[in-house]
């Protein structure tokens, strides 16, 4: 007897469930960033690594170049031939003049020659007290006379190519010096004059201190009695000079008894003022 065929049924194909997909596709998500992120971090770690490493070897070459140039500064270091001495030497000194253009208060470096204890250059420091001195000009002023053909009551004078006048703390005008630092002054003045028998008034030369709000004060006077021995005019001068604490801001000038009676012969006539 003859039975029907009748096929299998099918098995129902295993597949992945939704929920384990989605927590496969998170844990894969999570692993992607966690990679990106410690590669940027490890990225960021060694180039500042390299930096350092960078640094250290600059450091390095310096050290080298440096015993280089000591090398050199021996006899011993000069006869050698493994070493360009002329060359090494040359870039050192390059060195130095960039570094004093930039900065002049930069320490220089001197070498030191056959000296055991001592491998390394050492700055010497020029005395800044010394430097001062050297390049601060001196406070004074030494002015001729200016000739006027009208009777003034202050003298006027002028700046000479021989004579100093530092504009920086002595100051210029109308006849008047005036001083911008406090301290002991010099002051000094000559004035030549021209005379005639029939005058018997002396020629007085005065040096006052200019108080704008009071009397000025008479710090010098000198005096010369006229030449009274015949009619032609005869050429005489008076000098005086002296000491005297001024304050920032005094200021000083020269006045005659006859502005009209100076004589303006070529360095006769003078007024000047220095710091002690």
């Amino acid at each position: 007897m003859n039975e029907p065929y009748s096929s299998a049924t099918p098995r129902p194909a295993s597949g992945i469930s939704p929920s384990t997909m989605k927590m496969f596709m998170g844990f894969l998500a999570v692993f992607i960033v966690a990679q990106t992120i410690g590669t940027v971090l490890f990225c960021l770690y060694l180039h500042m690594k390299m930096d350092k490493m960078e640094e250290v070897l600059s450091l390095n070459e310096d050290y080298i170049f440096l015993r280089k140039v000591q090398k050199c500064q021996t006899a011993e270091g000069q006869k050698s031939t493994l070493l360009d001495c002329e060359k090494i030497l040359k870039g050192f000194q390059d060195l130095q003049c960039k570094d004093r253009g930039s900065s002049k208060e930069q320490p220089k470096f001197e070498m030191q020659r056959g000296h055991k204890h001592h491998e390394y250059p050492h700055p010497t420091h020029k005395n800044e007290t010394s430097v001062a001195v050297e390049t601060k000009k001196p406070i004074a002023a030494h002015l001729a006379g200016l000739k006027s053909d009208k009777k003034v009551s202050v003298l006027e004078w002028t700046t000479t190519m021989y004579g100093p006048m530092n504009s920086n703390a002595i100051s210029y005008q109308d006849g008047k010096l005036k001083v911008k630092e406090a301290g002991l002054y010099y002051i000094y003045s000559q004035v030549s004059f021209c005379t005639k028998a029939e005058t018997l008034a002396p020629f007085t030369l005065y040096i006052y201190l200019y108080l704008p709000m009071e009397e000025d004060r008479l710090l010098l006077k000198g005096l010369d009695t006229h030449n009274t021995t015949g009619s032609h005019c005869y050429l005489q001068s008076i000098r005086e000079g002296g000491v005297f604490k001024l304050r920032e801001g005094d200021m000083v000038f020269v006045n005659v008894t006859d502005s009209t009676k100076v004589a303006y012969s070529q360095g006769s006539n003078y007024f000047g003022i220095f710091k002690l």
